[in-house]
């Protein structure tokens, strides 16, 4: 008889632990939303007891304790009205809006050029941009005066226009640097390797790219142009005087006119809160543009 031999029996299977438990993400506590909105509420505070204030009498606005339950009242507004605040405004937008636009058109050449082409000695004119903010106002204004008195450009808007336009490009050309470095190297290639020229390769690829870029450091400088005193005050007289001048108006020897003040206050600080408003998606994502790969 032929004597069959037996397979040997498979080896059993290990058995499987226990499946690896996912870590779940902890939720916001409700402690730090509140400590954010407290935070957030302390440093707005100031705006909106300006904004209140300016609804009142000018007995109510300095009383001690401070009134807080009064009926507002649009007296304010109408006086500030009253003094020609128009004028101050359109001076303000003109040299703002302006030299806005010069900043950020004339700092995008030369960002692309410093971070996407590297000209020879990029960090010199790096460094070169950069100087030129820590020199004090105090320091140029009198070269400025007389350079203006001497063209005959004393009192004008335009000569804020490019005073404003000199200032904010170093902010310009660094903010718009900072945005090109991030660009993928890939993208750019493939553009040139189409054989894009660098006209069409600014506006096709790079321009839709940095937009979010382009408007946060627009934002700025014009924030920049807007609140800028010094040079307002000491260039110009009663045509081309800007809003922060004629704020300062309200400041007499016959003491602070705080209502009155809050009020102009508060209409010069809107311009600027409409733009924040209006650009608040694009500024986000330009000051977070390559901050997340």
């Amino acid at each position: 008889m032929t004597s069959v031999t037996e397979a040997p029996a498979p080896a059993a299977a290990p058995e499987a632990g226990p499946a690896p438990r996912r870590r779940r993400r902890r939720p916001l506590r409700p402690a730090a939303g509140l400590l954010a909105w407290a935070v957030g509420l302390l440093f707005f505070f100031p705006v909106l007891w300006m904004f209140l204030t300016g609804f009142k009498q000018e007995s109510q606005a300095s009383t001690d304790p401070p009134t807080l339950f009064f009926r507002p009242t649009l007296d304010q507004y109408a006086a500030v009205l009253g003094r020609d605040f128009v004028p101050y405004l359109l001076n303000s937008l003109q040299a703002s809006v302006l030299s806005t636009l010069l900043a950020v058109v004339l700092g995008l050449p030369a960002a692309y050029a410093l971070s996407l082409v590297r000209v020879p000695q990029w960090r010199d004119s790096l460094f070169f941009f950069l100087s030129t903010k820590l020199l004090p106002p105090v320091a140029m204004i009198l070269p400025l005066y007389v350079i203006a008195q001497n063209l005959g450009a004393l009192d004008d808007a335009r000569t804020l226009t490019l005073v404003y336009t000199a200032m904010n490009m170093p902010i310009a050309v660094w903010m718009i640097r900072s945005f090109l470095v991030e660009l993928p190297k890939e993208v750019l290639e493939a553009a040139r390797m189409d054989g894009a020229p660098r006209l069409t390769e600014m506006r096709r690829v790079i321009l839709p790219m940095i937009a979010p870029g382009l408007a946060a450091t627009a934002l700025i400088c014009f924030i920049f142009a807007w609140n800028e005193f010094f040079f307002a005050v000491n260039l110009t007289a009663t045509r081309a005087a800007t809003v922060p001048v004629f704020l300062v108006g309200f400041i007499s020897g016959e003491g602070l006119f705080w209502a009155r003040l809050s009020a102009a206050s508060t209409m010069a600080a809107l311009p600027v809160i409409i733009a924040g408003w209006t650009a608040q998606r694009w500024l986000v994502r330009g000051l977070s543009l390559g901050a997340v790969k």
